[in-house]
C-alpha cells in the first residue's frame, strides 16, 4: 500500500474541523483541475453510531454528504494555496448547496469510504463539485455540491 498524498496531520491544516466532525481521515490522490480523491475510515466508535442505529448501525447520509464536502473542500483550499485549519488563517470554506443526492448502500462500522470529487466548474470564490462515495467499489451516494472560500466576513 502506498503513503498517502495527505496524512491526517496535513488534512488538520486545511480544515477546521475536529473531532466528531472531522470527517476524512487522508488523501489518497489530487489531479490538478480535475479531482481529489479522499478517505473516512469508519469506526464503531463513532459517535453517531450510538444513536443511528444501536442494533443496526449505519453512517447519516447527511454525514457522508459532509465528508465528500470536506474532501472538495480541501480541493479548494489546496488549489488556491490556502489553508483553513490552522490558528493564524483567517480562510474559510462553506457548504452553500447540494443536488442530485442519491443514497444507494448503507455504510456501516468497518467500511472505508472512499470520496471522490470532480471539479465541475469554479469561478471566483464558488466551486462547484460532483461527487461519488464508494465502499469496496460500490457506489453508496453521489452529490453534486457547491461551496464558497473566504474570509469568513
Amino acid at each position: 500500500m502506498t503513503a498517502p498524498l495527505m496524512d491526517i496531520q496535513q488534512v488538520l491544516n486545511y480544515l477546521p474541523h475536529r473531532y466528531p466532525f472531522l470527517l476524512v481521515d487522508k488523501i489518497i490522490e489530487i489531479n490538478a483541475g480535475k479531482s481529489i480523491v479522499g478517505c473516512k475510515n469508519v469506526t464503531v466508535n463513532e459517535p453517531f453510531f450510538a444513536g443511528h442505529f444501536p442494533s443496526f448501525p449505519v453512517m447519516p447520509g447527511v454525514l457522508i454528504i459532509e465528508a465528500m464536502a470536506q474532501v472538495g473542500g480541501i480541493y479548494a483550499l489546496n488549489s488556491l494555496g490556502l489553508k483553513a485549519g490552522t490558528a493564524d488563517s483567517d480562510i474559510q470554506i462553506f457548504f452553500m448547496s447540494i443536488d442530485k443526492a442519491r443514497f444507494r448502500k448503507p455504510v456501516r462500522p468497518g467500511d472505508t469510504l472512499i470520496m471522490t470529487m470532480e471539479l465541475i466548474n469554479q469561478r471566483r470564490n464558488i466551486w462547484k463539485f460532483a461527487g461519488r462515495a464508494e465502499v469496496d467499489g460500490i457506489l453508496v451516494a453521489e452529490a453534486e455540491m457547491m461551496a464558497s472560500v473566504g474570509d469568513g466576513k
